[in-house]
């Protein structure tokens, strides 16, 4: 497991798009199935996150992190 994720990408899963996540399961009803659906979603942005790599960039080769040969 190779990390594919920028700093970048990764504080935007971390920081903005769990949270807000979070809050819509919570909004929409705190003990509903969709509710735990996003608590899911919230909790595999924050462990991408934190790991920086993600599952679904990698079948595609898809990667945000910066080459280490940029710039030189």
């Amino acid at each position: 497991m190779t990390v594919n994720m920028g700093s970048t990408d990764r504080k935007i899963r971390a920081f903005l798009i769990a949270p807000l996540v979070g809050i819509v399961g919570i909004v929409v009803g705190p003990t509903g199935a969709l509710a735990y659906v996003l608590y899911l979603l919230a909790a595999v942005m924050v462990l991408t996150g934190v790991v920086g790599f993600c599952p679904l960039y990698a079948p595609f080769k898809i990667s945000t992190k910066r080459s280490e040969h940029a710039g030189v």
